[in-house]
């Protein structure tokens, strides 16, 4: 059976404890990127004077940064987000789902948070992207 590599077909839902309860999709992506993500690491390394190598695992977050259209209508979610920290001087937890059909996968985000965020565009000839980057506590595939 032969995958396509499409993007173009991904769904991203969140969910915001006290803000959003019902998932909210995320659409109007960037042209050039939807998402990145951090490479996770798994093992915390050191070496002994000796030149014997030991490691063990460390859990560790996953940073996503996620890279709108400054006309998409998930940045009024994210704007939303970030006024009720700022408000509240509360961190509001997000859940979600993606998926990705060109794969087989969809992948269950846990207990994120917006780390850092682009609140306003970048003005060119046109209006260029905004970025948004959430922690997340774990991000999981699964196959659809």
């Amino acid at each position: 059976m032969s995958r396509t590599v499409t993007a173009a077909n991904v769904v991203l839902t969140i969910t915001v404890s006290g803000l959003y309860d019902s998932p909210q999709q995320i659409s109007g992506y960037s042209t050039d990127k939807v998402w990145s993500t951090d490479a996770l690491k798994l093992a915390e390394t050191m070496m002994g004077v000796d030149g014997i190598l030991s490691a063990g695992y460390v859990p560790n977050p996953v940073n996503m940064t996620i890279s709108l259209q400054a006309n998409s209508f998930g940045i009024d979610v994210f704007d939303n987000i970030i006024q009720s920290t700022q408000q509240q001087r509360e961190i509001y937890w997000i859940n979600g789902s993606i998926s990705v059909p060109a794969t087989g996968k969809v992948y269950s985000a846990v207990n994120g948070v917006v780390e850092t965020a682009k609140v306003i565009p970048d003005a060119s000839k046109v209006l260029q992207a905004q970025e948004y980057t959430i922690t997340w506590q774990s991000l999981t595939a699964w196959l659809m």
